[in-house]
């Protein structure tokens, strides 16, 4: 065949076996399929950033002069508990996290951790101290709350809003103590000092939201 004449038309020639990676990159397993803009990540989502997922402890946004509006956010890897920052164009979109929230009731803690059972299935887990931190004070035996499951682990957890606790030592109440009166610090029978008010006595059951430590009111 002479350069310049085209192909012969009567040979066959294979097709080409050249595979083009796909147009998209694959979600994470435990994707929801549901996508955000980086302009509405906000403290607490959980999103996939480099295929793993990370818990958005900080967010800000900001549009520097003419320059495009970004997202700067912390985020903590879920798997490896490792911290970053990052900046997101705001109209980028990134993949949400599908959460399980589960009911659990707590059996007993010790030094591996506190151990729960799944209020639904009876399954019992164990969670991590580092996970539970100084909240295990407030995981008391036979006691409920909801916690948030990802890819089968716990990632975080919600006290209960009020739990009921004894005080086990407190100065003496004043007698001219009122509702109005000065608070001061009591110890709880579950080894944790809160400020309750001053006419409060050791011996009394007491109302108080483990979320913030504060005290809610005497028990009748």
């Amino acid at each position: 065949m002479m350069i310049g004449q085209g192909l012969p038309s009567n040979i066959h020639y294979p097709k080409s076996t050249i595979h083009h990676p796909p147009s998209t990159i694959p979600k994470p397993p435990n994707a929801t399929g549901n996508t955000m803009k980086a302009n509405d990540i906000r403290k607490g989502h959980v999103i996939y950033y480099e295929g793993k997922p990370h818990l958005v402890m900080d967010f800000t946004h900001r549009t520097p002069g003419n320059l495009r509006a970004f997202v700067q956010v912390r985020l903590r890897n879920l798997t490896s508990g490792t911290q970053l920052d990052h900046r997101f164009s705001a109209t980028e979109t990134v993949e949400e996290a599908r959460l399980d929230t589960k009911a659990m009731q707590v059996l007993y803690a010790d030094a591996n951790g506190v151990h729960v059972m799944d209020a639904e299935t009876y399954e019992q887990y164990t969670l991590d101290p580092d996970l539970v931190g100084d909240d295990a004070a407030w995981m008391l035996p036979e006691m409920t709350f909801d916690a948030v499951w990802l890819e089968g682990k716990p990632i975080s957890f919600t006290l209960p809003s009020s739990m009921e606790m004894e005080i086990i030592e407190t100065a003496p109440a004043m007698k001219t103590a009122t509702k109005s009166s000065s608070a001061k610090p009591a110890l709880l029978s579950n080894g944790v000092s809160i400020n309750v008010p001053d006419f409060v006595e050791s011996g009394e059951r007491i109302r108080v939201n483990p979320r913030d430590r504060a005290y809610i009111e005497r028990v009748k």
